[in-house]
């Protein structure tokens, strides 16, 4: 029996935190195998605010969903470029944390890779955060991604090479 996961779920949202969760988690899943399966969760409006926009709740249901299948097509395509491959994916519409836990559950996922993205003062205290509720509820490790803070230089440390690395900190 193996220490590591058979299934990485990647929960992206296309911030930059994200982008740098996505890398690691293509990291991972090619060191050890695992599967790398992705999870886009497009927050949704209520009703109420559909009909102040003029939009019937049919209408805009289809055009959310398409528009959230986009995104995740989008995200998909990101971490194929830098040499991921993805064995599914998965597209839903809802609290983000409460549907990432959800699909990790159905997938059987063995780790959860996410980026850290702060929601600021209020908003935070407020409705929580999407990591923090994850990180409580998942059934499975969760792996927080922080970008280094390094001179200003958020989150671009990842897209060097490791000889980079090494030649860069000499």
């Amino acid at each position: 029996m193996s220490i590591f996961p058979t299934k990485i779920l990647l929960a992206t949202d296309g911030s930059r935190d994200a982008e740098l969760a996505a890398a690691t988690a293509v990291d991972l899943a090619g060191k050890t195998g695992s599967e790398l399966h992705v999870v886009f969760v497009l927050r949704t409006r209520e009703a109420f605010e559909y009909d102040a926009m003029g939009f019937t709740i049919e209408e805009s249901h289809e055009e959310v969903k398409q528009e959230g299948q986009r995104l995740l097509d989008e995200q998909v395509r990101k971490v194929e470029e830098i040499g991921g491959t993805v064995a599914g994916t998965h597209f839903r519409m809802g609290r983000p944390d409460e549907k990432i836990v959800a699909v990790a559950e159905e997938i059987g996922a063995g780790l959860i890779v996410m980026g850290s993205r702060g929601l600021g003062g209020i908003r935070r205290a407020l409705m929580g955060s999407v990591s923090d509720s994850v990180v409580r509820h998942a059934h499975c490790p969760v792996l927080i991604i922080r970008p280094e803070k390094d001179a200003g230089s958020r989150g671009h440390f990842w897209r060097k090479e490791p000889s980079e690395r090494a030649e860069s900190s000499r």
